[in-house]
């Protein structure tokens, strides 16, 4: 195998692993606030067990976080010289932001929210959880800057020539505000935050169907519910809106997400279905003009298709991009299905009297963690031949010494040390669940309140 594909794989196999963790300490940090906000207002119990009881699992997610983090930075060096020297300037002035402003905040209170709850006051505490949610939700802010960057280079110039080139920034705030950093932040953000939510959804949907620690679980299933709902729906929007800046500023990425080839016709947007790359079709069920909507507010007029760009102008794996970027958004479709249902069943009292729909709440954890690898490997993939767009082929970005067998003795490495680290996340993460939201003096008494019929499923 290639030395550049495999140099790929290793760094798509490092990031999308590292990035499960990421955005649910966001989302999951957000609910803290909620959480811990209720009781700071209501001066009710119940709110201190639950939020003290996902500030362990917070931590956990933190520290594998962290972990599996360090190691992409390795990889830019080793594997991918030439675009470190050719971006460094870029990603150094974005980088250094994020450690200063967002890494900086958020570890700075993270150990009095960790320790603090009986050594500073409720408020002081408080804060401290919103200074670790926002300074987590920075750390996205200067990580997509620098990812958008290579999505839309804007505010730089280029010194030098051949292998000496690299991006200097000539306006900071322009490579910051590059044409499409907002609406990808925005897209980031709101799939982070649905990754925690649907966290919380899920713990407590097994414990009411084991009918357990119903005093906490409930109102926790119901606090996540209602942050659920309103960025599922949310969501639905920011996504559109970041297809039409792809329209703009990337179309032959637009034309591949959709599998469109021909520019002098109308473009359909397909629901599903299966690109053929040698008959330049695509076979599923679609609505007729849908694309052409999208970009143009017409049904009718053409959008720019692959065929106006070169072969190798364009990415390859068409089919590959197509079906994880629809795989993303049949996902976000069920989402809201799936949250707007039960927030109607809510609304009717019935909430918790079907165990099948618990049930789908168990496993629904594992969707906005789906559809953002999936949003990610559309957008990356939907990139290439570059790696910095119209500027930099990933071909000419790879390191001149590094050999294929180096990145194949790296990535059996890393596999085995990653399949490790998820194998201790998943034992740690039930240990805590199967302990429960309460502290082990009180264990006992809650267990014993939430045994048989309890009135809190009927509300």
């Amino acid at each position: 195998m290639e030395t550049e594909i495999l140099a790929r794989i290793q760094f798509a196999f490092t990031i999308a692993f590292h990035y499960i963790y990421p955005p649910m300490s966001i989302g999951l940090g957000l609910i803290l606030v909620i959480m811990e906000g209720l009781y700071l207002k209501t001066g009710n119990k119940v709110y201190e067990q639950m939020t003290r009881f996902w500030i362990r699992i917070f931590a956990l997610i933190f520290g594998i976080g962290v972990a599996t983090g360090i190691i992409m930075e390795f990889e830019f060096g080793t594997n991918w010289a030439t675009y470190s020297k050719y971006v460094g300037d870029i990603f150094g002035s974005a980088l250094a932001a994020e450690g200063i402003f967002a890494f900086a905040l958020e570890s700075g209170f993270l150990g009095i929210l960790l320790f603090g709850w009986k050594r500073v006051s409720p408020r002081v505490h408080f804060f401290s959880t919103l200074m670790v949610f926002l300074g987590s939700a920075f750390s996205a802010v200067w990580i997509v800057v620098a990812n958008s960057w290579q999505q839309t280079p804007a505010g730089f110039h280029i010194v030098g020539e051949g292998l000496d080139a690299r991006a200097e920034v000539t306006d900071f705030w322009t490579m910051v505000f590059n044409p499409s950093s907002m609406e990808r932040l925005t897209h980031v953000w709101i799939g982070a935050i649905l990754a925690g939510a649907f966290l919380v959804l899920s713990v407590n949907a097994y414990y009411i169907k084991k009918k357990k620690f119903l005093e906490i679980a409930i109102p926790a299933f119901k606090i996540s519910l209602v942050v659920a709902t309103l960025f599922s729906i949310a969501q639905f929007f920011a996504g559109s809106i970041s297809a039409e800046g792809v329209a703009v500023n990337q179309p032959a990425k637009l034309a591949t997400l959709e599998g469109h080839y021909d520019s002098s016709s109308v473009a359909d947007m397909y629901m599903f279905g299966w690109v053929n790359q040698q008959e330049q079709k695509v076979y599923g069920v679609k609505i007729p003009g849908g694309l052409s909507f999208l970009v143009h507010k017409d049904f009718k007029t053409p959008v720019t298709g692959l065929n106006a760009f070169k072969t190798d102008e364009r990415p390859v794996q068409v089919n590959a991009v197509f079906q994880v970027y629809h795989i993303m958004i049949a996902i976000g479709m069920a989402m809201i299905a799936l949250t707007i249902f039960a927030s109607y069943r809510w609304w009717r009292g019935k909430l918790f009297e079907t165990k099948w729909l618990m049930t789908i709440f168990v496993w629904s954890v594992l969707l906005p963690q789906i559809a953002n690898q999936a949003g990610w490997f559309a957008a990356e993939m939907g990139r290439q031949p570059w790696v910095v767009y119209g500027l930099l082929r990933t071909s000419n970005a790879l390191s001149k010494t590094v050999s294929a067998n180096q990145i194949v003795f790296s990535l059996v490495l890393f596999t085995l040390v990653y399949t490790t680290l998820l194998i201790l996340f998943l034992y740690l993460l039930n240990k805590k669940i199967v302990h429960g939201p309460v502290d082990y003096d009180e264990k006992d008494a809650i267990e014993e309140g939430s045994r048989g019929e309890n009135p809190l499923l009927n509300h």
